[in-house]
């Protein structure tokens, strides 16, 4: 029995409300550019017609769904970018993603890349305050593997020549 594969079972449509579910919870499409909620829509993409574009009467400019987000700029469909993500977080390789998905190792390695610089790229910066405690602190001493270093700083372990 041949089940296919993981992104025949998803579609692009669903895909994209995820997104706008996820990017506007209380269902107020924003300005990706200056926060208005002053939007109007403006049609559809050509090749994806499930991404809404929007025009923001605020600011003057256009954006779709995918606007400043890692899934935009990119010629994959949506549906085959939210199956590489899914498959990611099972912990797959790239080589079974790329064959799952039927790309070329390269491009699964290039998304995977992508989305996961994209996550990393959204980590909040980690603000420490208070008192922080260390268990073990590392500090390197001297010039390890760079001996030359030590001659030309003119070390005092050196024998002088008298």
């Amino acid at each position: 029995m041949n089940i296919g594969r993981i992104s025949d079972l998803i579609s692009n449509e669903t895909c994209f409300e995820m997104i706008r579910e996820n990017r506007w919870p209380d269902g107020t499409v924003r300005c990706p550019h200056c926060d208005s909620e002053n939007i109007k829509k403006n049609g559809h993409d050509n090749v994806q017609i499930e991404c809404q574009h929007y025009y923001c009467k605020s600011c003057k400019r256009y954006f779709d769904d995918l606007t400043n987000t890692v899934f935009s700029g990119h010629h994959r469909p949506l549906k085959v970018w939210v199956a590489c993500l899914y498959l990611m977080a099972l912990n797959v390789s790239n080589n079974q993603i790329a064959q799952e998905l039927d790309l070329c190792a390269s491009d699964a390695h290039h998304m995977t890349t992508v989305l996961r610089n994209g996550v990393v790229d959204q980590k909040p910066e980690v603000i420490l305050n208070g008192e922080v405690e260390f268990d073990e602190v590392y500090i390197v001493a001297g010039h390890k593997g760079h001996p030359e270093a030590l001659k030309k700083s003119g070390s005092s372990c050196e024998k002088k020549k008298a």
